[in-house]
């Protein structure tokens, strides 16, 4: 794999060829036989709506392919880097060539980072098919988070939050690839561990419509109601009061490590970058008080 590092902002276009030749084309570009192009066994994406593809292959019918899709030589063929859209698309429409940029790309991961890259790009992929994408460089190329995270252009909490999608449940991942709940649902149903507590929380959702900001504070509730009855058995009545009070005051979940005699800490909880705001205006407002 190339040392030599990408950003999102560059994308594919650090790989297409510079040089034109006395047509005005690219040296590398060509318009190739849709038979001898095979799909990218690491498509991140998974799903392609019908009626998008019907509607892309009339207007190619109509007007063509304006945008080339991106392959290397493999073969004697040519394997989809990028564009598997406008390939199957091309396909419907009966053409037998399509244009295509052939890139010099090597073996590795790198044909996988840029089909993610291209889709991420154009904001194709669902959150669940980036975390499929994230997994497979990681597993089986061992790029760590922060590598993953330098080459599509997002945070390495980004990636470890899109990562954590796939330690749902299938019948929650399935809902999320299909459309019926969104990645602010997913993380919502993500504040729990345990598998009871976040296909209650899903059923719910989906029973009753709930938006995001909704399903948030469903959780919220929820997790209160669970861990109230351990902390009465097993904690100091008045660590519980002073946890309650805190809870209210804050509107979220706070635990209290108390050692008699020896101080302890507060572990405050927050569950997306908006309820850290909200906290953090609320100690402001605290602060302006004093």
């Amino acid at each position: 794999m190339s040392a030599k590092p990408r950003g999102l902002g560059r994308g594919l276009a650090a790989l297409l060829p510079d040089g034109v030749d006395v047509g005005g084309r690219s040296s590398k570009y060509a318009e190739i036989e849709v038979t001898l192009v095979r799909a990218n066994p690491q498509q991140p994406r998974i799903k392609f709506g019908e009626e998008g593809l019907q509607e892309l292959a009339a207007s190619i019918k109509e007007k063509g392919i304006v945008q080339p899709i991106v392959v290397r030589r493999l073969n004697g063929e040519y394997e989809l880097i990028a564009g598997e859209r406008r390939l199957r698309a091309t396909r419907l429409a009966g053409l037998d060539r399509i244009p295509a940029y052939i890139a010099d790309v090597s073996d590795g991961s790198e044909p996988l980072e840029l089909a993610l890259i291209e889709n991420m790009q154009r904001e194709d992929l669902n959150a669940l098919e980036q975390a499929q994408g994230f997994h497979q460089l990681s597993e089986q190329y061992g790029l760590t988070q922060e590598d993953i995270a330098k080459r599509v252009g997002k945070s390495r909490a980004a990636v470890a939050n899109t990562l954590r999608l796939l330690n749902l449940p299938k019948d929650i991942q399935n809902s999320l690839r299909s459309g019926q709940i969104s990645a602010g649902h997913a993380r919502a149903i993500l504040a729990f561990e345990d598998r009871d507590h976040q296909m209650a929380l899903w059923k719910r959702i989906v029973k009753e419509g709930l938006s995001v900001r909704k399903a948030e504070a469903l959780a919220k509730k929820m997790a209160t109601t669970a861990v109230a009855p351990h902390r009465a058995k097993h904690r100091s009545p008045h660590v519980v009061q002073v946890e309650d009070r805190l809870r209210n005051l804050m509107g979220t979940q706070v635990r209290l490590h108390h050692k008699p005699g020896k101080g302890g800490s507060i572990v405050i909880e927050y569950y997306n970058d908006e309820d850290l705001e909200r906290l953090l205006e609320l100690f402001e407002l605290i602060e302006r008080s004093w």
